[in-house]
C-alpha cells in the first residue's frame, strides 16, 4: 500500500482505458471514474491482499482487554456501594438509589455519563457508516446541533423536570396533564426504547465484533457471526446493570467516555496515515466526482500526517450533490433540498425534533440529569457534555469518510455476504424478485440490469415499460463502457432503472406471499466501515486492545443505561401505578426482573437488524422514533411553557402524531423522514394552540406546578457563560464546513 507507484501509473488513473493519452493526467477523477467492475477495481486496491490467518488479538492484548473491561466494571459496581450505609438506609433509599443513583451525581459525572451513554457503537457503526456513504460530513449535524440543544435543555427543560422531582420523563405528564398521558407515554417509550435503540445498540456492538473477528473461530464459536456478538454484548450489559444500577453506570461512564474519544482519535490518526501512504491509483476511485482530484494531484505516497490530511480534503471536496456515493463532495453540512437523508430544509426544523426529544425527553439520557445533586450541577454537566459533542464528529464521522477512501472494496465484499444465493427451501418455487438500490446498480451494472429485466418479465409489465427499462439499461451499460464519462453523468441512468424497478415490483411487495423478495441489494455495507478500519489498521500497533475495550465498554455502558431506563419506566410508571403501596425493595426487585425481560426481547430483535432493508442502523433508530418524538416534544413544550393548555392535550398530541407519522410513512415513503417529522410537529403544534385557545375562551385556569423540593433549584452562572461559548463554537464549525 505504501510503495511508490511506477511512473507509468502516475501518468494515468487506475480506471482509465489502456489507450488513454498522457493528457489524461490532468483530468479530474470524476471524468475517469466509472463504476468499474470489481476485477478492475481490485487491481488497484490496497486491501486486496489475503487476510492473516492468525488470531486478531495476541494473548497479551486479550489479557489487557479483559483486565481493563472487568476492572472498570468492577470499579463501577464497587463505587455504587456505600460501605457506611446500613441495611435500613438501603431499604429506605431503595428505588431512588438504584434508579437515580441516590440523586447525588456531580457535574463531571453527569457530563461524561451523558456522552458515554450517547456515543456508543450506534455512532461508531451507524454514523460512520452514513459518513462513508454520500452523506459525508452532514451527518455530524446530529452532533453539532445537539450541542446547542443541550444548552437549551440545561436552562429550559431541566429546571421544570427537577422542580417536579420526577423519576421518569413520563411521570412529568401526570404531574402536568393526567394519568392517561403518563401511561400512554410510558408504554410508547418502553416499546420504542426496547425495540429500537436497545436492540440497535446490541446489533451495532455485535457488528464491530463480527467484522473484526471475521473468519475467526475459538472453542467452536464463530466470533464473526452477528448473533454470537449480540449474545455476548447483551449478557455483559445485563449482568452489569442488574448488579449495580445507575450509579455503577455513571462511574464507569467516566472512564468509557474519555476512552471512546481517545480511541476514536487513534483510529482517525492511523487512517490519515494510511491515506498518506496509499497508492493514488486506488484512492482516485473514491474521489468525489466534482473534486478535481487526479492521480498526479494526489501525489506520491508518504509517511506525513499532513499529506494524509490534504489528500482527505482533496478527495472529498467539491459541491454537495444528491445521488449515488461520490457524485458530490462530502465535506458540507448543507446538502441539497432533494437529498434523501439530510436536506438543508431539515436544518430549519426536522433535525431539531429528534435532537430535542433525544436530549431533553429521552429517559435513558435524562435519567443522568434527573440524578443530579442540584440544578446547578446538572446544568454544568449538560453544558460540559455539549462541549464534548463538538469533538465527536472528528473521531466518528471523519473515520467513516476515510474508510470509503481506503477500503471501498472491503465494504463491497461485506455487502456481497448479505446477498448470497437464494435458499431454495425459502423460495419454495415462488418467482424471485430482486430489490435493487442505486449503489448496487453502480457497482454491478451487468448484474443489476439483468435483475431489473428479470423482475419486469416476472411481473409481466407492458410493452412500453419494458422498452423504457431496456433502453435505460442500454444507456447505463454504454455509459459504464465509456471511461471518459463522469459519475455525475451516470447517476440519472442509475436512478432511472432504480425508480422503474421500484414501480415494477410494487405489486410483488404488496403481495409477498406469492413471490420471494430478496433482501435489498446494496453496493456497499457501510455499517462495517468503522469495524473495517479497526481490523485493517490497528493490529500490530499496540492499540487494538484499547480501542476494542473502549468500544466494548461503551456499548455495554449504553446498553446498561437503556436497560436501566426501561426497567425504571416499567417499574415506576406501570407497576407502581398498579401497586401503589409497593415497598422500595419490592420496586427494585421488580425493576431487575423487568430488566431481564427487556434484555431478552431486545436480544431477539437485534440480529435481524443486519438486513439491508433497514437502510443502516442509524436510520433505523432515528426514523422509527419519529412515531413518538414529534408529538411527545409538542406535548412537553406546551406542558412546560403554556400553563393554559388543557390536560386532554397530554395524550391526544401523542396519538395524533403516531397516526399522522404512520400515514405519511405509508403514503409518502419518498419523503425524507426528517421532513416527515417536521410536518407532524407543525400539525400537532397547531392543534395544541387550537385546544389552548378554546380552553382560554371557556375560562380555563392556568395550571401551576408545585415545587416538590427534591433538589436545590438555583441556576449556575458558570454554565450560562460556558453555554454561550459552546453555541458560538457550533456556529463557527457550521461556517467552516458550510
Amino acid at each position: 500500500e505504501g510503495s511508490v507507484p511506477a511512473p507509468a501509473a502516475d501518468a494515468q488513473p487506475a480506471l482509465a482505458a489502456p489507450a488513454v493519452t498522457p493528457a489524461a493526467e490532468a483530468q479530474p477523477a470524476a471524468e475517469l471514474q466509472p463504476a468499474a467492475s470489481a476485477a478492475v477495481a481490485s487491481q488497484a486496491a490496497p486491501e486486496a491482499s489475503a487476510e492473516p490467518k492468525t488470531a486478531p488479538l495476541s494473548i497479551t492484548e486479550v489479557i489487557l482487554f479483559c483486565v481493563v473491561v472487568v476492572g472498570v466494571i468492577a470499579l463501577g459496581i464497587w463505587k455504587s456501594r456505600d460501605p457506611e450505609e446500613t441495611e435500613e438506609e438501603k431499604k429506605t433509599k431503595g428505588a431512588s438509589d438504584y434508579f437515580l443513583a441516590g440523586r447525588g451525581l456531580t457535574w463531571w459525572l453527569v457530563g461524561f455519563s451523558l456522552i458515554a451513554a450517547n456515543i456508543s457503537t450506534e455512532q461508531f457503526v451507524g454514523m460512520s457508516g452514513k459518513a462513508a456513504n454520500w452523506v459525508g460530513m452532514a451527518i455530524a449535524g446530529y452532533e453539532w446541533l445537539a450541542a446547542i440543544t443541550l444548552v437549551v435543555v440545561a436552562f429550559c427543560f431541566l429546571p421544570k423536570l427537577l422542580k417536579g422531582g420526577v423519576y421518569t420523563i413520563p411521570e412529568f405528564l401526570e404531574y402536568r396533564y393526567n394519568t392517561l398521558a403518563r401511561s400512554l407515554m410510558a408504554i410508547a417509550t418502553l416499546l420504542i426504547l426496547v425495540g429500537v435503540p436497545t436492540a440497535g445498540v446490541i446489533y451495532a456492538g455485535a457488528k464491530v465484533i463480527s467484522v473484526f473477528f471475521t473468519g475467526y473461530t475459538a472453542m467452536g464459536i464463530d466470533f464473526g457471526n452477528i448473533t454470537v456478538g449480540c449474545i455476548i454484548i447483551a449478557f455483559c450489559a445485563t449482568v452489569y446493570v442488574f448488579v449495580g444500577g445507575l450509579k455503577a453506570c455513571a462511574w464507569t461512564d467516566l472512564f468509557w467516555g474519555a476512552a471512546l474519544i481517545v480511541g476514536g482519535g487513534v483510529v482517525a490518526y492511523f487512517a490519515l496515515m494510511a491515506l498518506s501512504g496509499a497508492d493514488p491509483n486506488h484512492l482516485v476511485q473514491s474521489a468525489a466526482a466534482n473534486s478535481g482530484a487526479t492521480v498526479a494531484s494526489l501525489g506520491n505516497p508518504s509517511d506525513s500526517l499532513w499529506h494524509g490530511v490534504t489528500r482527505f480534503f482533496e478527495l472529498n471536496s467539491g459541491d454537495a450533490a444528491s445521488g449515488v456515493n461520490t457524485v458530490g463532495g462530502k465535506l458540507h453540512m448543507i446538502r441539497p433540498a432533494d437529498d434523501a437523508e439530510i436536506p438543508w430544509t431539515a436544518l430549519c426544523l426536522g433535525l431539531w425534533i429528534p435532537n430535542f426529544f433525544y436530549w431533553g425527553l429521552n429517559q435513558y439520557i435524562m435519567q443522568r440529569t434527573l440524578a443530579s445533586k442540584s440544578l446547578a450541577e446538572g446544568q454544568m454537566g449538560i453544558v460540559f457534555a455539549a462541549f464534548l459533542k463538538l469533538i465527536i464528529p472528528f473521531v466518528v464521522v471523519v473515520p467513516g469518510i476515510l474508510a470509503y477512501n481506503l477500503y471501498r472494496n472491503d465494504l463491497k465484499e461485506q455487502a456481497e455476504v448479505k446477498y448470497a444465493a437464494e435458499d431454495p427451501a425459502k423460495v419454495q418455487g415462488r418467482p424471485v424478485i430482486y430489490k435493487l438500490t442505486d449503489s448496487f446498480l453502480v457497482e454491478n451494472v451487468e448484474e443489476g440490469c439483468a435483475h431489473a429485466l428479470h423482475n419486469a418479465e416476472v411481473m409481466k409489465v407492458g410493452g412500453e415499460v419494458m422498452a423504457e427499462l431496456k433502453q435505460a439499461c442500454a444507456d447505463l451499460k454504454a455509459d459504464a463502457a465509456n471511461d471518459q464519462t463522469t459519475l455525475a453523468e451516470r447517476a440519472p441512468f442509475v436512478e432511472k432503472i432504480a425508480s422503474l424497478n421500484s414501480k415494477i415490483i410494487k405489486p410483488a411487495v404488496d403481495n409477498s406471499d406469492n413471490y420471494y423478495l430478496t433482501d435489498t441489494l446494496v453496493g456497499f455495507d457501510y455499517d462495517s466501515a468503522f469495524g473495517t478500519l479497526i481490523r485493517k489498521l490497528l493490529p500490530g500497533t499496540g492499540w487494538t486492545w484499547f480501542v476494542l475495550a473502549a468500544l466494548f465498554g461503551a456499548v455495554v455502558s449504553s446498553l446498561a443505561s437503556m436497560l436501566n431506563s426501561a426497567s425504571t419506566i416499567f417499574t415506576m410508571d406501570i407497576y407502581n401505578k398498579l401497586r401503589r403501596n409497593a415497598k422500595p425493595t419490592e420496586l427494585v426487585t421488580v425493576g431487575k426482573i423487568g430488566l431481564l425481560v427487556c434484555a431478552v426481547i431486545a436480544l431477539c430483535i437485534a440480529p435481524f437488524l443486519d438486513s439491508p432493508a433497514f437502510g443502516g442502523i442509524f436510520n433505523f433508530i432515528q426514523e422509527f422514533q419519529g412515531f413518538l418524538s414529534p408529538g411527545a416534544l409538542c406535548v412537553f413544550l406546551f406542558g412546560f411553557f403554556v400553563p393554559k393548555c388543557p390536560r386532554i392535550f397530554g395524550w391526544l398530541g401523542i396519538v395524533i402524531n403516531a397516526l399522522l407519522y404512520g400515514a405519511l410513512k405509508i403514503w409518502q415513503p419518498e419523503m425524507a423522514f426528517l421532513n416527515r417529522m417536521a410536518v407532524c410537529f407543525i400539525t400537532v403544534v397547531i392543534i395544541g394552540f387550537i385546544f389552548t385557545a378554546v380552553n382560554v375562551a371557556r375560562g380555563g385556569q392556568s395550571i401551576v406546578l408545585p415545587d416538590r423540593g427534591v433538589v436545590a433549584l438555583q441556576s449556575s452562572s458558570r454554565a450560562k457563560i460556558f453555554g454561550w461559548f459552546v453555541i458560538a463554537a457550533t456556529v463557527a464549525l457550521y461556517i467552516i464546513f458550510w
